[in-house]
């Protein structure tokens, strides 16, 4: 059955590829960025879709995106939290300005928006909060203090979340992408810190120049991908987490293998720990 997806960040990356690829499965399509006329020129013209301006560190914009899309189509059945951005560098050289617009964006952006489009959902009894984590939400490292603070946020209020809405008829799913040909590593999606500290410089020289010589170049075909998400929401029982191309399945499965040798190594000190 057709549906109204609303995707944020549609103005380049993987937003684009959601977007194209819910209008060519036959659905209505909301496509929101900051610049709306940069999200028409990605997305290019057709009957089935909106473009509507959208900042999602801003509630007012998440809210009118919302009625918009209700004044157009009538519902929302899906919302891809995808906007973001990129902060990258040692935690001692990352500002506390960037730190903080880091989640601003890519926790309390899809918050916003979350918070604006549950209330039509509920009202339908139907929906899926979809939102665009990464396998920084799962294992962190090094360089990514900042991104991996906000995606692990992401996991545990999307994992929270869940429970809360599915008496609804709302579910969730987290999407964890590897590395993907987007823009991620792009001059207009990554900042990096301002090299201050000496302690740092021959790292961050290296760092910096093996991302940059990655971008353009990454294994994961973001259309495939945005295809796959398509699929995935048309599942009767659809994923609730989607470990994105093998390198995620990888981070995924050595995450899941170190917190069970994490659990297991003082075993008998933390079974030890109760009221005698």
């Amino acid at each position: 059955m057709p549906q109204v997806w609303l995707v944020t960040g549609a103005g380049r990356g993987l937003g684009v590829d959601i977007t194209k690829a819910a209008l060519a499965a036959g659905h209505a399509v909301v496509a929101t960025g900051r610049d709306a006329a940069k999200v028409a020129a990605a997305v290019g013209v057709h009957e089935a879709l909106l473009v509507v301006t959208l900042d999602v560190t801003s509630p007012a914009d998440a809210q009118a995106a919302v009625e918009a899309a209700i004044t157009r189509f009538g519902s929302i059945d899906i919302l891809v939290n995808n906007a973001g951005n990129f902060f990258a560098g040692f935690f001692e050289e990352l500002t506390t300005a960037q730190i903080r617009s880091q989640v601003e964006t890519l926790l309390f952006g899809p918050m916003n928006v979350t918070r604006a489009t549950l209330p039509v959902m509920r009202q339908q009894r139907s929906g899926m909060v979809l939102t665009i984590s990464s396998t920084a939400g799962i294992a962190g490292q090094m360089f990514c203090t900042a991104y991996a603070a906000a995606k692990f946020g992401i996991e545990g209020w999307m994992e929270s979340l869940t429970p809360e809405i599915a008496p609804f008829g709302i579910r969730t799913m987290l999407v964890e992408p590897g590395f993907f040909r987007t823009e991620l590593l792009s001059n207009d999606s990554t900042t990096y810190a301002e090299p201050t500290i000496g302690d740092y410089a021959e790292q961050t020289r290296e760092i910096v120049a093996a991302w940059k010589s990655m971008d353009g170049k990454q294994g994961g075909d973001p259309a495939k991908l945005a295809r796959a998400i398509v699929q995935l929401v048309a599942l009767k029982e659809p994923p609730t987490r989607f470990a994105a191309g093998l390198d995620a399945v990888q981070t995924l499965e050595a995450k899941a293998s170190t917190l069970h040798a994490q659990a297991q190594a003082h075993l008998e000190r933390s079974s030890s720990l109760a009221y005698d």
